[in-house]
């Protein structure tokens, strides 16, 4: 991997990194966050339905495990398949294909006959939602000025995650019910469905990332794509520099890596850590979502108490995603990372362990939040850490780790969870947080540095950008990370 100084004006990247952020920004992030909404409602759906969904096709154990996992798996190939898509033909076309996939599989899992008729969509459907949230990474990362990239990311992710307090009470609502003669989990299916395919529509509109755009030589397409934002920022009142000074912001061009760059130095390391984290954070952040249900069951709660309570814990979700959003550029990213992870597991040992109702709600409260704080920090910290050329492939096939890791778990935490009860399930979570966020001390900084200064060799001295027209600060960055 190679990096050079541009001397001609300043590059694509350039001119993105000093724009401040505006109503275009906000908008597309807008847009970014309804797509990711529908993913996040279809991950956390099946396990909403758990219990319904084992009644209703008399499932046993590895029945019930296949229908929770199915997704995930097909998560996993979509990952990796639709993130090197991404590389390859572009952000926006890859966003299309995964939308087409997840809202009509999904329509076809509200219509499922029979058992395998639902594992067999959910895992098409899964394809689609796997390409989903590396595709969202790479748009944030290729898009959002690094002052303020933490924050907005996180903006939008938190919007994706109302996702998940609106799927308890959807469950709450028709789970028990057959609204018109049609089952309540059909529904819940069906409007999953509906809901992608209005964000097909909004997303037309969408442009393609100028990063990539010049990254692959489509030089023409990405000025006119910046030159958008740039008219858009001078709307509110921007002034472009009259002369790009390198001296105070030197203008990195980081070269087209090969995909096998990922697996050298200087990103093999990161490689790795990010693959542990993606391995191990899930165990604790979806098996959460998959066995809160049973485990309430467990200890003796009928079904509507069950769901009642979890619909409380669920409001954690979005909460401790707007937390992450005040958070987010006040500390180094690895650091928020790690202390999330430790939080999630000093949680999880209590929700596991918990008998009253208000011990159980409150446990579950912090573990959502907590959790949250986790994925946004995660999803942001890998989008930085890579070249454009790979960003989406690298992004992919990381986080499709964490796709065939949650596919994984309901074998092993449900059989743990029958066997021994949740305080020895939730403990094995705990382990497995723990080591994710030791993995993290050997991570790289990345809060508020460009990412052509992140993803490759580096001068000595860069400047940190600040909110536009703000001083900057000298950063040494971490070449060996």
């Amino acid at each position: 991997m190679r990096s050079s100084l541009r001397s001609t004006g300043p590059s694509v990247a350039a001119r993105l990194d000093r724009l401040p952020v505006t109503r275009l920004h906000k908008r597309f992030t807008g847009v970014m966050a309804l797509g990711n909404f529908f993913e996040i409602y279809e991950l956390f759906l099946a396990g909403v339905l758990a219990t319904t969904l084992k009644k209703t096709f008399a499932l046993g154990g590895f029945e019930l495990s296949l229908v929770l996992a199915s997704a995930f798996v097909g998560a996993f190939v979509g990952a990796v398949v639709i993130g090197r898509l991404a590389d390859r033909v572009g952000r926006r076309s890859a966003y299309m294909v995964t939308l087409t996939l997840y809202s009509g599989a999904t329509l076809a899992c509200a219509l499922a006959p029979n058992l395998w008729t639902l594992v067999a969509f959910r895992f098409v459907a899964g394809i689609g939602l796997g390409g989903e949230l590396p595709v969202t990474d790479s748009f944030l990362g290729d898009l959002l000025p690094p002052a303020r990239r933490g924050y907005y990311a996180a903006w939008a992710f938190t919007g994706a995650y109302l996702a998940v307090p609106v799927v308890g009470f959807l469950g709450l609502v028709l789970v028990d019910g057959a609204p018109l003669g049609v089952a309540g989990w059909r529904w819940m299916f069906a409007l999953g469905s509906l809901g992608a395919l209005l964000t097909f529509l909004v997303r037309r509109g969408l442009p393609e990332s100028p990063r990539w755009l010049e990254s692959v030589g489509r030089t023409a397409e990405a000025d006119a794509v910046t030159s958008r934002f740039e008219k858009a920022a001078e709307a509110e009142g921007w002034t472009p520099p009259a002369v790009f000074d390198e001296s105070e912001e030197p203008d990195l061009v980081v070269e087209p890596v090969p995909v096998r760059a990922l697996f050298r130095r200087p990103l093999a390391r990161r490689t790795v850590i990010m693959a542990i984290v993606w391995i191990l954070a899930p165990i604790g952040y979806y098996g959460f979502g998959s066995l809160a249900t049973l485990v309430l069951a467990a200890k003796g709660l009928d079904l509507s108490t069950s769901l009642t309570y979890l619909t409380f814990s669920f409001i954690g979700y979005p909460l401790g995603s707007y937390l992450s959003m005040l958070i987010m550029e006040k500390a180094e990213r690895k650091w928020i990372l790690a202390a999330s992870l430790v939080g999630m597991a000093v949680c999880g040992i209590v929700y596991g362990s918990a008998q009253s109702a208000a011990v159980i709600i409150a446990s579950g409260f912090c573990f959502t939040a907590v959790a949250n704080v986790m994925s946004n920090s995660g999803h942001i910290y890998q989008l930085e850490q890579f070249p454009t050329s790979v960003r989406t492939t690298a992004t992919g096939w990381l986080y499709s780790l964490s796709r065939l890791s949650t596919a994984a778990a309901p074998f092993y935490l449900l059989p743990l969870l029958g066997a021994h009860g949740a305080p020895v399930a939730f403990t094995v979570v705990a382990a497995a947080m723990l080591l994710a966020a030791l993995s993290l001390v050997f991570g790289v900084r990345t809060t508020g540095l460009r990412l052509e200064a992140i993803s490759g060799p580096a001068p000595a001295t860069l400047a940190r950008p600040a909110a536009p027209g703000g001083p900057t600060s000298p950063v040494i960055p971490e070449k060996t990370h």
